[in-house]
């Protein structure tokens, strides 16, 4: 039976589902966030010692304006309002992504809530936010100077010290992986699902980790 150390998750399906309801592509957003929070309430349950959420893309600043606002003050307002719940439950946030381009105010947010969660151990929580695989790549390379290792390289991931995905969901209906942990995911198993990301439930999760555990994984062997 294999085992499980990092989930991680391309949450796709948010604006669809919101429009769906004829309730517009934030009304999606805001419940794709409590889809979040009872997704990292399973994980604590059944064990998962990381998981990683795919939340901004360096893409997505082709989105509209009003779309990115909302998306950066529903994550702002979310730790400002649940940090005390957060460091209660031992969840550890850690944030993978260059922060340079958010206000001041969502960045002073996200770094107190980095430095407040440092020590805990449950389980962590890495928020992909403004990220993007090809510059995470290049800019470890850079960080090689002239003789890159394949060490050397993974030593300069913003997942250092981590294992990589052993497993990837990919909810929306779309089979791709868009520019996310693109060397971390080479022998991660990929399950994707039709269901949009606000429908996705612990019970989904249960039944892809039951899957996994029985996949005969041979990293190149027989």
């Amino acid at each position: 039976m294999n085992k499980l150390n990092h989930i991680a998750f391309i949450m796709d399906g948010n604006g669809r589902w919101g429009k769906k309801k004829n309730r517009g592509r934030n009304f999606g957003h805001f419940n794709g966030v409590e889809t979040v929070k009872k997704i990292v309430s399973a994980s604590l349950k059944l064990n998962i010692p990381i998981i990683t959420f795919y939340v901004f893309s360096s893409e997505n600043w082709k989105r509209p304006n009003y779309e990115k606002n909302y998306l950066f003050k529903l994550i702002r307002n979310y730790f400002l309002s649940e940090i005390k719940s957060i460091i209660k439950q031992g969840i550890k946030i850690n944030i993978l992504g260059e922060l340079n381009k958010f206000s001041f105010d969502l960045k002073s947010v996200l770094k107190k809530t980095i430095k407040l969660t440092n020590k805990n151990k449950k389980i962590i929580v890495n928020l992909a936010i403004n990220y993007g695989s090809k510059t995470e790549i290049f800019q470890a390379l850079k960080k090689t100077h002239k003789n890159p290792t394949v060490k050397k390289i993974e030593k300069n991931l913003y997942t250092k010290n981590m294992p990589n995905p052993d497993i990837l969901i990919r909810t929306g209906g779309h089979q791709r992986l868009s520019n996310f942990l693109l060397w971390q995911m080479a022998y991660t198993e990929l399950f994707f699902l039709k269901k949009l990301w606000p429908d996705f439930n612990s019970n989904d999760l249960k039944k892809i980790i039951k899957k996994y555990k029985n996949i005969k994984r041979n990293y190149g062997n027989i």
